[in-house]
Formats: structure tokens, sequence, C-alpha cells
């Protein structure tokens, strides 16, 4: 159990938060467009890359891709120059050449909507899948990636050992009215205060109802007896 408090009101507390940071690059790209493929390419190249490396990626590759067309057009070798140095660009040049006919064979060229679906394309996990169904279509899902499975099992929330386990417990537990916006909420959590090592407790907005699972809290002020303001 936890020290406290509730999803509603860690949820309440993460996206008064998330306001004041940046804007995790997924859900950047949804600002930018509500086009489903473009959301589906940011997410497949996210994937083990820093946000700012993706923005600038994603933001070239645009340039020339709009479509799946666009995609199908260019050589393995044109795609890994323009998404180069996203992490495995390799890989993912390959995965995204082969995307189209996927994508005309199998869904008639539309992006399915469904995680099981979604999971049959090329370069495409669970991790993916959940995180396009939730942003690109606004529906109940739950993604999760290191910075939820980290701070999940930190909050005392769950114990697992996996990122799926987390995913399958997660989606026991937590209210499906939270599925859509959690992976954005603890990801600019995880990447601004909750770090993997050393993370900023004294100025965590959910202190109170964190275990602190694996901190070493002798070492950790706590923020009401000196207070550090979140940037």
């Amino acid at each position: 159990m936890m020290q406290g408090g509730t999803f509603a009101t860690i949820n309440r507390l993460l996206a008064a938060a998330y306001r004041r940071h940046k804007t995790p690059i997924v859900e950047l790209t949804k600002i930018r467009t509500a086009n489903p493929f473009l959301i589906l390419l940011t997410t497949i190249l996210s994937s083990r890359t820093r946000d700012e490396t993706t923005a600038q990626v994603s933001e070239r590759l645009f340039t020339r891709v709009r479509s799946p067309q666009d995609l199908q057009a260019l050589s393995v070798r044109e795609i890994e120059s323009l998404i180069y140095p996203i992490g495995f660009y390799h890989t993912k040049a390959r995965h995204l050449k082969q995307l189209p006919g996927v994508l005309r064979t199998r869904f008639n060229g539309s992006i399915p909507d469904s995680v099981e679906a979604l999971c049959e394309l090329p370069g495409v996990g669970r991790k993916v899948a959940n995180l396009v169904v939730a942003v690109a279509f606004n529906k109940p899902a739950i993604c999760v990636d290191v910075h939820v499975h980290r701070i999940c099992n930190r909050l005392g929330l769950l114990s697992t050992r996996s990122p799926f386990e987390t995913e399958m417990t997660l989606r026991r537990i937590l209210p499906k009215r939270y599925w859509i916006n959690w992976n954005a909420y603890l990801v600019s959590h995880g990447q601004a205060t909750c770090y993997p090592r050393n993370p900023w407790c004294d100025r965590c907005p959910v202190w109170r109802h964190c275990r602190r699972i694996g901190v070493n809290t002798r070492h950790l002020p706590n923020p009401e007896q000196n207070p550090k303001p979140a940037p």
C-alpha cells in the first residue's frame, strides 16, 4: 500500500507538473499534427533515443515524408541518412522501408488503432503500439517505458520486474480514465525530476505519496523543511 494519497491525487499533481515541463516528443508531434502516420513514425524513432535527437530527426524526415507513399519512394540508405543519428538507425530504417507495404497489404493503407494490430507492423512492440493508440487515437492504452516502470515501482504502486509486467499490473489497478495521459505525465516527471539515479526528491510534487523504493532517503532533504521550486 502507498503512504497515503490515491491515483487521483498523484495524477493531479503530476498533471500540474507536466504543464511546467518540456512536452515529450510524441505528444509534441500530436500537437503539431493530427496525422496518425506521422505520430507512428515519431514513436518508432523515439524508442531508445533522447527526445532532443528525435525532435531534430523527425523534423528533417517530415520534410520528405508525409505519407506511406512518400516513405515507400525512399531507399533504405536514404532513410538511414534522414534518421541518423537516431538510436539503432540501421534497423529502424529497414523497418520504416517495410512499413508502407505492410500497411497496404494488411490494413488497406490505414494506421490500425488497436495494440494487437499495431504490433503486426515492423518495428512496433507493445510500448510503441500503446503509445500510438493513446496519442494518435485518444483511446485508453497504457504505454510502459523505462520511466513508467521505474517510477511506478519507486512510488510503491506495484512491485514488478519488467515493463510488460508493469503494463499488465497497471491494467488491473489503474483507473481507465488515467490511462491515456499516464505515460506523458510519468515520462515528463522522469525526465525533469525522478531520475534513475539521484532523483530530485526535494522538489518532487508527489513526495508525500511516494515510498521511495530503492532510493537512499538518508541523503534526501524533506521538501517541506528545505523547499526548492520546480523548474
